[in-house]
C-alpha cells in the first residue's frame, strides 16, 4: 500500500484542479502513481484539463540570440532569482547565447568553447566563486533555415534577450525579409503564451494521443456509452485536443476573428510576396521539469542544536 502523502496530493490538485479529496482518493486508487491518478480524474470527469504536471523550480535565465537564418536559446541556472539581477551573470547567460550561436548547441560543446583566455565551463567556474552561488547551463537548442528567418520573442526579459522565458519560431520562405520578422515575432509570442506541444498531429508522440484516446474512451466507457458512439465520441475529443495542442490548429492570439495560426500563415503570404512555411520551434520557461528542494527549517535548525 502506497503511502499518499499531502505534498503528493497538493502536486496532484495543482495540475489538474480538482478537490483535494478527490485527488486523495485517486492516488489511493492509483497506488501513488501521478501519471495513472490524473487519468482516473479525468475519467470520472473530475479534472479540468491534462494540465503538465511538475512545477517550474530553477532560478536562472533564459537567452535567446538570432542573427538571420539561425537563433539559439539556452537556459542558465542559479539557486535564487536574485542572481538573475546581477550583471556579471547577465554577461554570462548573453556571452554563453553567442557562443551557441556561433558555434553549436550541444551544452559540453559549448563549455569547451574558448572566450579569449578561457572555456566557456572556466567563465562558469568562476562566477560562481564571485557570486558565492551554484550555477549550470542546463540546455540550449538551435534553429536554422536554408532561406527565411528565425524569429525569437523573450517574455519577462531582465535584459535585451534574456528573461524568464524565450521562444525560436524558424519560417523557411524566399519572400521579404522585413514582413517574415513580423511574422515571425507574432507566431514567437503566440506560442509563449499558447504552448503548444508540436507543430502538427503528425509531430505530437504516439504515446501521449493513444493515452489521450484511452482516457477519453474510459471516460464515457463508464457512462455507460455503446463502442460505436465511443468511437466517434473519441475521434470528435481527439480533433479538439489538436486544436490545444498543435501550433498550426490552435488559434492565433494575435487574431480576434478565431482564425488558426495555419490561416494566419496563408494571409500573411500575401503581404510576404511568397510561401511560407513553419520548419520548427522551441520554447523554453526557466526552470520547467526541475524540482526544487524544499527544506524544513525547523528540521535544520534542530539538527543544528543537536549538533552542538
Amino acid at each position: 500500500m502506497a503511502t499518499i502523502t499531502a505534498a503528493m496530493v497538493k502536486e496532484l490538485r495543482e495540475s489538474t484542479g480538482a478537490g483535494m479529496m478527490d485527488c486523495k482518493a485517486a492516488l489511493t486508487e492509483s497506488a501513488g502513481d501521478m501519471q495513472a491518478a490524473q487519468d482516473w480524474l479525468r475519467k470520472k470527469g473530475l479534472s479540468k484539463a491534462a494540465k503538465k504536471a511538475g512545477r517550474v523550480a530553477a532560478e536562472g535565465l533564459i537567452g535567446a540570440v538570432t542573427s538571420a537564418t539561425k537563433g539559439v536559446v539556452v537556459e542558465v541556472n542559479s539557486e535564487t532569482d536574485f542572481v538573475a539581477r546581477n550583471e556579471q551573470f547577465q554577461g554570462l547567460v548573453k556571452m554563453i547565447a553567442q557562443v551557441a550561436l556561433h558555434n553549436s548547441a550541444d551544452v559540453e560543446k559549448i563549455k569547451a568553447v574558448k572566450v579569449g583566455a578561457v572555456t566557456v565551463e572556466t567563465a562558469i567556474s568562476d562566477a560562481i566563486a564571485t557570486i558565492g552561488e551554484n550555477m549550470t547551463l542546463r540546455r540550449a537548442t538551435s534553429l536554422e533555415v536554408g532561406q527565411g528567418v528565425v524569429a525569437s520573442y523573450v517574455h519577462g526579459a531582465v535584459i535585451e534577450g534574456a528573461g524568464k522565458m524565450g521562444v525560436l519560431v524558424a519560417l523557411e520562405s524566399a519572400g521579404k525579409a522585413d514582413e517574415l520578422a513580423v511574422l515571425g515575432r507574432q507566431l514567437a509570442m503566440h506560442v509563449a503564451a499558447a504552448n503548444p506541444q508540436a507543430l502538427d498531429p503528425a509531430g505530437l508522440d504516439p504515446a501521449v494521443v493513444t493515452r489521450e484516446k484511452d482516457v477519453l474512451a474510459d471516460k464515457y466507457r463508464q457512462q455507460g456509452k455503446p463502442e460505436n458512439v465511443i468511437e466517434k465520441i473519441v475521434e470528435s475529443g481527439l480533433k479538439t485536443y489538436y486544436k490545444e495542442v498543435c501550433l498550426l490548429e490552435q488559434a492565433f492570439i494575435h487574431d480576434e476573428k478565431g482564425k488558426s495560426v495555419a490561416q494566419a500563415v496563408k494571409e500573411a503570404e500575401g503581404k510576404i510576396g511568397a510561401p511560407v512555411k513553419i520548419t520548427g520551434f522551441v520554447r523554453y520557461a526557466l526552470g520547467e521539469g526541475i524540482e526544487k528542494q524544499e527544506s524544513d527549517f525547523a528540521a535544520e535548525v534542530a539538527a543544528t542544536a543537536g549538533k552542538k
